[in-house]
């Protein structure tokens, strides 16, 4: 059988690895991804499942990219985190359970209310043509 964590090592970045796969955090403001303003579509950097639009995005000023809205086929999953003695909403990967970041009730009213707070290195951003 072949150990699935040594094949994600070795596909993705150490700091990748260590967020997706180990549920560890980059540092705000420092992801490629935070001020990203160009149209496209982000996917999951483990298994390329789109996760969000362009559209989706918005600036919330917390440090990380922030979407409001989800992909309808995306299928993010949530659980609850009760790690640094605070409970939070994590939110994974709905096709390889990646560690993506978490939600946040403090998003725009107009489409829910909530805040996804994604750590960049987990997306792969493609530009539309």
């Amino acid at each position: 059988m072949v150990d699935q964590d040594n094949e994600w090592k070795n596909q993705l970045s150490d700091i990748a690895y260590r967020v997706t796969r180990k549920g560890d955090t980059e540092r705000p403001y420092t992801g490629e991804h935070y001020l990203e303003e160009r149209n496209g579509n982000y996917f999951c950097v483990c298994c390329n499942h789109l996760l969000f639009t362009s559209e989706m995005k918005y600036h919330s000023g917390c440090g990380w990219p922030a979407f409001h809205t989800e992909h309808e086929e995306a299928g993010i999953k949530r659980i609850v985190d009760l790690s640094h003695g605070m409970r939070r909403i994590e939110v994974k990967c709905g096709k390889c359970d990646a560690h993506l970041g978490h939600v946040f009730d403090d998003g725009p009213k107009e489409y829910g209310g909530e805040r996804k707070c994604i750590n960049s290195v987990c997306l792969e951003f493609v530009t539309e043509a």
